[in-house]
């Protein structure tokens, strides 16, 4: 898996430079987003081992949500949220991508038209003591996103929500999930090899994170 990844990584670092080559004054990759206040509520009574799936409790989050590719409005493009969790005396992230929700099509990313119409997974998987586990997203298309766990290409299973509570006032933030993830959800080494050289690209010579573009994604008058 490790020579795959590393192959991998670097055609996925290269078509970042390529943006970066046709668009030299923005963010290879979501160049644009929204940001939110959130709160994200687990039910508890999980199997996985990992405290973080398995417990209950709230977390205040910080919510970006973004097109990927920044392809102009009314085109669709795969969609983004990404979350930076305050856990204790760190910070965490997670970021989700708009997929398809079946066995197979959670691994695959989809465009989308609207951000609360598709739902959104972490497409690659992190490790647990119970095996691989996909985090999944599920919009209710009122502010309200379902928060689920499969293992592998099992069953979804609900284990929390995330609600958007207003707008984030606060300086533009970069996320990396490689670098600051839950604890207790560490991700593999390949799939670390496959995305630290894109994200290494994509910030290289980047002075800031992108500011917040208002309105980007209130495609119905709501915040999403």
């Amino acid at each position: 898996m490790a020579l795959p990844a590393r192959v991998g990584g670097a055609a996925l670092a290269t078509a970042v430079r390529g943006l970066k080559l046709a668009r030299p004054d923005e963010k290879p990759l979501h160049p644009r987003g929204d940001y939110f206040r959130g709160t994200v509520t687990r039910f508890g009574g999980g199997d996985s081992g990992v405290p973080w799936l398995d417990d209950t409790g709230t977390d205040e989050v910080v919510v970006r949500m973004s097109r990927a590719i920044g392809l102009p409005r009314p085109w669709p493009d795969v969609r983004g949220i990404a979350l930076r969790l305050q856990l204790g005396d760190r910070e965490s992230d997670l970021l989700f991508a708009t997929t398809g929700w079946g066995r197979l099509t959670r691994f695959l990313l989809t465009a989308a038209w609207k951000a609360d119409r598709q739902p959104y997974t972490t497409l690659l998987p992190y490790r647990t003591p119970q095996g691989p586990v996909v985090l999944g997203l599920r919009p209710d298309g009122q502010g309200v996103f379902h928060l689920e766990r499969a293992f592998g290409t099992g069953e979804w299973k609900p284990f929390g929500r995330l609600v958007l509570d207003g707008r984030y006032a606060g300086p533009a933030l970069s996320f990396d999930p490689i670098a600051a993830p839950v604890p207790g959800l560490p991700p593999y080494a390949w799939v670390a090899a496959l995305r630290r050289p894109s994200y290494r690209t994509a910030q290289k010579g980047r002075s800031g994170a992108a500011q917040p573009t208002p309105g980007d994604h209130t495609e119905r008058g709501g915040p999403v």
